[in-house]
């Protein structure tokens, strides 16, 4: 038998799935708390008793899918011993994501609510400060020139890709990584195949 506090974890976890599938479904705005409760399978003052708001609770459910992609890159850079490895590491899980799917709605979703709400916004920067900050580790491991700023510009132009993706479905790792790999290449010499 389940205790009240597992009860409670699984009812929170329940409503965050509910909520990640709902935001790229009907868009941000149109989550209501009723039609979150009901795809969630519970009443809808469950909502309020485990969340601040529904608003927290989108920005939670939202932050928890985009920390989880972000998470992957980490074990990704790990494997990659060049410059040009981790690039096409990179590059290539983004082709999993269409532009249409679910998980690149939702990051759509989230970047507009984040322009709206101070704590999404807050929240999401942090979460994608430390993605840069790694991803500047990982590249002045391998004596990437001016590693902080070249993470901004490679984070942003991976977030680019997967916004514009529904735009242009032809903006793929392969049309891509030509362009990408000048940025990561040193003045004097092409040596983005260094090893760290």
């Amino acid at each position: 038998m389940k205790t009240s506090a597992e009860r409670g974890r699984e009812v929170r976890r329940k409503l965050l799935d509910a909520a990640a599938d709902l935001i790229p479904e009907r868009g941000w705005t149109a989550v209501s708390t009723r039609i979150l409760a009901e795809r969630a399978g519970v009443a809808p003052g469950l909502v309020h008793y485990h969340f601040p708001s529904l608003q927290a609770l989108l920005n939670e459910a939202a932050l928890d899918v985009i920390g989880r992609v972000v998470a992957e890159t980490g074990p990704l850079l790990e494997r990659a011993e060049t410059l040009d490895d981790g690039l096409e590491g990179m590059l290539g899980a983004l082709d999993a994501f269409t532009g249409s799917d679910p998980v690149s709605v939702l990051f759509t979703e989230t970047y507009l609510a984040a322009a709206r709400d101070e704590d999404l916004r807050r929240e999401l920067t942090a979460l994608v400060t430390r993605f840069r900050r790694e991803l500047a580790g990982w590249l002045r491991a391998r004596g990437q020139e001016a590693p902080e700023e070249t993470a901004s510009v490679l984070a942003a132009a991976l977030d680019g890709m997967m916004l514009h993706r529904p735009l242009n479905p032809e903006l793929t790792s392969a049309a891509v990584a030509p362009v990408l790999r000048r940025l990561l290449t040193r003045p004097g010499g092409d040596d983005r195949r260094a090893g760290g």
